[in-house]
């Protein structure tokens, strides 16, 4: 992998409005691993496309009209079928993280890389997904000098509040692949 200007080259970039600059001499050293499914247990990779990019339907579904108004994004998305997509430059501050801590510093927005997997914490993540999110973690923690300690779920950043990617996600064979 390579990165001109926080985006890597050779995958599909789907820009989305849903983000803004990190603060001055705040360095990249954290990985938050989150999931998403649109509706919920629906693999839509149009949904997440489209909610990223503020061009959500809400009217195609009822859950969608609940989250029609919010302005979220992420760097990356890896999609059932194991394509990375991306969709702020690392260099950005995504919109992922809400409100979060880690080793007592708020804001991991501030200071974070988002990956969201297609998926949700009731079902299992497929082999292409972890093949593609190990390759891209290796690459991160080269490119930020991030340590594999400080790749995170969403959970263990805002505990209470989110559960992903939840408890199918296979820790185990994430950490000993890198």
């Amino acid at each position: 992998m390579i990165a001109r200007n926080g985006i890597i080259e050779g995958i599909e970039f789907c820009p989305s409005p849903n983000f803004d600059n990190r603060p001055k001499n705040e360095e990249i050293d954290l990985i938050v691993i989150h999931a998403i499914s649109l509706p919920p247990k629906n693999y839509d990779t149009q949904l997440i496309r489209d909610f990223f990019s503020n061009k959500l339907n809400p009217q195609r579904d009822h859950f969608l009209e609940s989250i029609a108004g919010l302005k979220v994004s992420s760097h990356f998305l890896v999609t059932r079928h194991g394509e990375l997509l991306q969709f702020v430059s690392m260099e950005k501050r995504a919109w992922h993280a809400g409100v979060s801590e880690f080793k007592e510093r708020k804001n991991c927005n501030d200071f974070s890389i988002g990956v969201e997997l297609e998926g949700c914490d009731e079902e299992l993540f497929e082999i292409s997904q972890y093949e593609c999110l190990i390759e891209l973690l290796k690459f991160l923690i080269i490119e930020y000098k991030i340590s594999p300690n400080n790749i995170v779920g969403h959970s263990e950043i805002a505990p209470g509040r989110k559960t992903d990617p939840g408890p199918n996600f296979d820790w185990n064979l994430v950490k000993s692949a890198l």
